[in-house]
């Protein structure tokens, strides 16, 4: 019972209504949309893999773990917020974990401070007591879950595409998860250079849907 119910706590803690404002955030994703580097369900697989396995996915994931293992996780959070490689990309971090720490103060017995995305999942992991493997791919799922969510509107595709891509990259969430909770500071590291220049550029797109 009480490993169903922490795989409930982490579904609820990802799910699009738990209030962290994830709708209104593409990683850069819009860039690519409007570029025509991303034009269809196989375009948007490879830049979500590569994303999740080279960029933001897998740091968040390390930087997820580092948190769950920390007695204070300032440090950690310090370094989340440094670490990201442009404004809003870090406001993106900054603004969904403050709403999740609140959140998750406000319904649980917890009591987080506002901290970066990762770090406050991975704070609030440990302070319920969940575990971590579950919660690094369940936080990767939502991330990649957020994204295809924002292609469906934006490339468009339909639905169905949308689920079979995000179907397509649980094992690649599971995976990471898995390599993740073995990690320590020093494996962080991105090369998704295309996705940070993304970032960027979105900045001063003059016609934006997105925060990000």
């Amino acid at each position: 019972m009480t490993q169903t119910t922490d795989l409930l706590t982490l579904a609820q803690w990802m799910s699009p209504s738990f209030p962290v404002g994830a709708f209104s955030y593409s990683h850069g994703l819009e860039t690519v949309v409007t570029n025509g580097t991303v034009q269809d369900a196989d375009d948007l697989l490879n830049w979500l893999t590569g994303v999740l396995r080279h960029g933001g996915g897998w740091s968040d994931a390390v930087l997820l773990v580092a948190a769950y293992q920390a007695d204070d996780p300032a440090e950690i959070d310090a370094l989340t917020r440094a670490l990201a490689p442009s404004a809003e990309r870090l406001l993106e971090t900054e603004l969904q974990g403050a709403a999740f720490s609140g959140t998750v103060s406000q319904v649980s017995e917890a009591t987080l401070p506002d901290l970066s995305y990762p770090v406050a999942v991975g704070a609030a992991a440990r302070a319920a007591g969940l575990p971590a493997t579950q919660s690094v791919a369940i936080y990767l799922h939502g991330f990649a879950a957020n994204l295809v969510s924002a292609a469906i509107r934006l490339v468009p595709l339909g639905q169905t595409e949308g689920q079979q891509v995000l179907s397509r990259l649980a094992p690649l969430c599971a995976e990471l998860a898995e390599a993740a909770v073995e990690s320590r500071l020093e494996d962080l590291g991105t090369c998704s250079w295309a996705a940070d220049i993304a970032s960027m550029t979105h900045e001063t797109q003059t016609v934006r849907l997105f925060r990000s």
